[in-house]
This record gives C-alpha cells, sequence and structure tokens, in this order.
C-alpha cells in the first residue's frame, strides 16, 4: 500500500476531477490574454480555514496567479471581511473558483462548528476530538479545520493508532482475547501503537479493569451519571473518552464527569459550509 498522499497530490486529483479536458466555458468567453483580480468575500461570520489550501490550490493551477492574503487560518471573519485577493490570468482564476470555494467554505464550516463546541467547555479540562467520520480524500483538510476550531484529532487513520471497537471484541471471541491478541501482533511487528478499547456496560469496563497495557477506554452511549461512575471505577488507571449520542446540548453536562477526550462525529460528518464567495473585482 502507498504512503498517505500529500496535500498537493489531493489537490491535482481535486482539479483534475473538475477539470477534465477543460473548463470550457471560460475558455469559450474569456480572451486567453485576459488578466483580472478577484477577492474572497466572507458572508457570514465564524472561523476562517483553508486560506492556506486555497493558496495552494491557486499555485498548482496556475503559477502565473498572485496570492494575497489577508486574514489568517484560524481568525475569526464576520460578514464584510475579505480574506485573500488573487490576481492573474482571468480563465485561470474562474477554472479554480469553484474548488477553492469547496475547500474553505467546507474547512470554515467545520472549525466554526468545533469552535462553538469548544467555548461550551470552557474552564474544563475535557479535550474535544474528532473522528474518522471524514469525507473520502478529505480528511487531511478536515482534520485541519478541526484543529484551527481549537478541538483535537483522534486517530488520523487504521494505522496510527489501536482502537478495539465492539465488532472487533465480537469477532475476537471477547475483550481479553482481543486484547491479548492485539499485545502480541504488535511485538511480533515491532510496532509501537496505543490500544484503547470501547465498552458498552459496566461488565465490559470491569473485564477491562483486569487488563493492563491499555492505554485508554472509550465509554460508548453512557449516560452523563454513569460516565461519572465509570470514571471513578477507571481511577486513572486508563484515559477515559465519551462517545456516543452526545449533542451539543449535552456536551457540558459529558465534560463536567471529568471524562478526559470527548469524541464527536458531526465536526465532520453533519457540516453546514460557511458562506463566502469569489467576487471579480472590476
Amino acid at each position: 500500500m502507498s504512503q498517505l498522499l500529500s496535500v498537493e497530490e489531493l489537490i491535482r486529483l481535486a482539479i483534475q476531477e473538475d477539470v477534465g479536458d477543460g473548463d470550457h466555458t471560460s475558455l469559450a468567453t474569456i480572451p486567453a490574454e485576459a488578466m483580472g483580480k478577484a477577492k474572497l468575500l466572507i458572508k457570514e461570520e465564524g472561523i476562517l480555514a483553508g486560506v492556506q489550501v486555497a493558496e495552494i490550490v491557486f499555485r498548482e493551477f496556475d503559477p502565473l496567479i498572485k496570492f494575497h492574503s489577508h486574514i489568517a487560518d484560524g481568525s475569526y471573519v464576520y460578514v464584510g471581511d475579505i480574506a485573500f485577493e488573487v490576481t492573474g490570468p482571468v480563465r485561470s482564476i474562474l477554472t479554480a473558483e469553484r474548488l477553492v470555494l469547496n475547500y474553505i467554505q467546507r474547512m470554515s464550516g467545520i472549525a466554526s462548528h468545533a469552535f462553538q463546541l469548544v467555548q461550551l467547555l470552557e474552564g474544563l479540562p475535557t479535550r474535544l476530538l474528532d473522528t474518522r467520520k471524514t469525507t473520502p480524500n478529505m480528511r487531511i483538510f478536515e482534520k485541519l479545520a478541526v484543529r484551527l476550531g481549537g478541538g483535537y484529532n483522534h486517530r488520523f487513520g487504521l494505522f496510527d493508532m489501536i482502537l478495539i471497537k465492539n465488532n472487533h471484541i465480537d469477532f475476537a471471541g471477547g475483550i481479553k482475547a482481543a486484547v491479548e491478541r492485539t499485545k502480541d501482533y504488535l511485538k511480533s511487528n515491532g510496532k509501537k501503537l496505543e490500544i484503547e478499547i470501547e465498552v458498552r456496560n459496566f461488565d465490559e469496563l470491569n473485564e477491562v479493569m483486569q487488563l493492563d497495557g491499555i492505554q485508554r477506554v472509550m465509554l460508548d452511549n453512557f449516560s452523563p451519571a454513569n460516565l461519572q461512575n465509570a470514571i471513578k471505577i477507571i481511577n486513572g488507571k486508563f484515559e477515559t473518552e465519551a462517545s456516543g449520542g452526545i449533542t451539543e446540548q449535552t456536551l457540558r453536562e459529558y465534560a463536567e464527569t471529568g471524562v478526559d477526550f470527548i469524541s464527536v462525529g458531526a465536526l465532520t460528518h453533519q457540516i453546514k459550509s460557511l458562506d463566502m464567495s469569489l467576487r471579480a473585482v472590476v
């Protein structure tokens, strides 16, 4: 299996997907020699994310485009703000426009949502995590957006952490079997990966408490009261993570239990893009 694709490689693939054998509308309507300027206009307040990605898109599409950033990634923006301006061949600006907006609007929507949730955790040590519930080939961008909004990244993929979930446990024949096989696998393959295991109830938690070599326990679909009791049982032996059914309305209540992490899949899979547009400057 090949290494992860770089940001530039992913963007080149996105350009190929969108442009194909040419932006025939721009080729038909705009003279080849036409030069122009455009600005990114913010139409909805929130956290800006994707400015650096936008710059790479323009550069990868046409090195003749000059990019002038006015607001940095991670900044709070307001209606009417101008995030950046570009100057160069008009055909190229128009062809790159939608891809740039697809990245920056979605990333800014994710960053803004993460920011809203992080504010709900103010004063508490609990950290907000994303998940692998991301758009295919957009994960690197979506996880960056979470960080820009003040959240933290869980594992990037299947390769950088062991996460033993309920299906692994059921197919492996139980918690102890799954954990022991995992430790044997890591040892025989010379890998040093943290181990996290999901538990669905107190019986499973009590099984996990008898084991060693685990770094974190994911407490799945526990109520706040049960989560608090589970954290007392764990008593610092493992890191704790709450997941499942946690909403914006219940987030702080869960965090007040003292849990170390709360993972929220909706950070990246139920997102409203931030409203903005690329406007010609004439």
